[in-house]
């Protein structure tokens, strides 16, 4: 795959107390622009790296989400210079569903729209099977560590990768 003109993807991941919006909440979740690689951490609840647990847990200080949301908006529309924002994320059926709760919840419309892609299913059309939607995983450059900006650009990484030619 060469010559393509992909630009205004956004890769995200997002860490959350909680299975979904109406049972948890949202703690923090990074934002990945592809091809520029500029990125975003939205802090919602601040974690920090615990040795005992070998998590990021919640240290108690929280940020006003409506703050968070409106400069996470303006940050897209810098970086996509307007144009609409394409979401893609290793686990979209997740990360999406927190994204676009917040968004509707504190600013009343969603920058994304109401579609998202995955990684994976990108993945497994490339190498022609369907039941393969995780071996990309290896290509990531960037440790999968729960810091969600982390997170996202190992997929960035790993997309990027992909589209030069190389397999999982």
């Amino acid at each position: 795959m060469t010559n393509l003109d992909i630009k205004n993807l956004i890769f995200m991941d997002c860490e959350a107390n909680g299975k979904c919006p109406s049972m948890g909440k949202l703690t923090e979740f990074g934002a990945v622009a592809y091809p520029s690689k500029s990125t975003f951490h939205g802090v919602l609840v601040e974690r920090v790296f615990s040795v005992d647990s070998g998590f990021r847990v919640a240290t108690g200080k929280v940020f006003d989400d409506k703050e968070v949301f409106k400069k996470f908006e303006k940050w897209l529309l810098e970086i996509t210079e307007g144009e609409r924002p394409k979401f893609v994320s290793d686990n979209p059926a997740f990360d999406w569903q927190w994204i676009n709760d917040s968004f509707w919840r504190n600013l009343g419309r969603n920058p994304f729209g109401h579609s998202a892609r995955r990684i994976g299913d990108f993945y497994a059309g490339l190498i022609g099977d369907f039941t393969d939607a995780s071996s990309w995983k290896r290509l990531r450059v960037t440790k999968h560590d729960h810091n969600p900006v982390h997170d996202a650009m190992g997929n960035l990484e790993a997309f990027g990768r992909l589209l030069r030619g190389e397999r999982g």
